[in-house]
């Protein structure tokens, strides 16, 4: 089998593992959604649970697996790291989900609370992050280039997987949108196969409005997506943390709801699957969400 080939059936076979996985365990959470710490209520003042975050982690893992296994070369550096990444930032984003508190929004609101001296739940949750994104970043570092360059490298690989975690929970704000971006950057992202799977498996769920994403999937999905993208040549990744940096920081002045709902395009693509359009009011220039599980952290 030519090594293409090779690699886009490994690819197939690793999405359509995750897809099925998250979407089986979305059908049985339907029975057991989980208790009222699960559950949490969203913009349009409906029921929803936040188990889906946990389902898409595990998904894009076993996709994961299922990659390594269907590889004929499988790179157990890769895997591991993407793992680490993965399980670390949902772990932490499970936390926040589930004992978080809102004294603080915004990346910048953290940093301000904690000048004053107070540790909030987002910024152990930011810390978490970062600490699995540094360790993915170790593992997988680059095994040639000298000694300063692979620690350059070491360092764009750690922001760039803990900033796009953070960056896919900017979008947890409608039904179905963070997981449409998932989908979207991770077909075009070598390597990310499971991340597209394991989304795409809760979309349904997450666009009929009945389970959303939380901080534990958007970060879990987010920083696997940022893995995938470590491997990409140097330049790229300078310009995908670039991007990534730039969205991070306008988040903090401008709501991307406002945004797409003032883009007849982009609004288009925000509701396409929902059942009943969006008609709520825009969320606040920093963007933050009324449940404190979207851009709050």
């Amino acid at each position: 089998m030519r090594p293409r080939v090779g690699r886009l059936v490994t690819a197939t076979t690793s999405a359509a593992a995750a897809a099925g996985v998250s979407s089986a365990l979305g059908r049985l959470s339907r029975t057991r959604p989980g208790g009222s710490r699960w559950q949490r209520t969203n913009h349009a003042g409906a029921s929803v649970t936040l188990v889906e975050g946990p389902i898409a982690t595990a998904a894009a893992v076993a996709g994961l697996l299922v990659a390594a296994v269907a590889d004929r070369q499988p790179d157990a550096r890769r895997t591991t790291a993407a793992v680490l990444a993965i399980t670390g930032a949902g772990a932490v984003g499970c936390y926040d989900d589930l004992f978080g508190t809102t004294q603080a929004k915004g990346f910048g609101g953290h940093l301000r609370a904690l000048r004053r001296g107070v540790i909030t739940s987002g910024m152990i949750k930011i810390a978490g992050i970062g600490a699995a994104a540094l360790a993915a970043a170790m593992v997988d570092r680059p095994q040639t280039g000298s000694p300063a360059a692979r620690g350059i490298d070491v360092l764009v690989n750690t922001a760039l997987t803990a900033g796009t975690a953070n960056l896919i929970n900017l979008f947890d704000l409608r039904p179905g949108r963070a997981a449409k971006v998932l989908v979207t950057a991770a077909l075009l992202t070598p390597g990310a196969a499971p991340i597209a799977g394991a989304a795409a498996g809760v979309l349904p769920a997450d666009l009929a409005g009945r389970s959303m994403l939380g901080d534990c999937g958007a970060n879990a999905l987010g920083a696997g997506l940022g893995i995938a993208a470590g491997r990409l040549p140097r330049p790229l990744r300078l310009l995908a943390l670039s991007g990534v940096v730039g969205l991070t920081l306008a988040s903090e002045k401008v709501s991307f709801t406002r945004v797409i709902e003032n883009n007849r395009m982009l609004a288009a693509l925000d509701q396409l699957g929902r059942p009943l359009p969006a008609t709520t009011p825009s969320d606040d220039p920093a963007g933050d969400g009324p449940t404190g599980t979207g851009d709050d952290d």
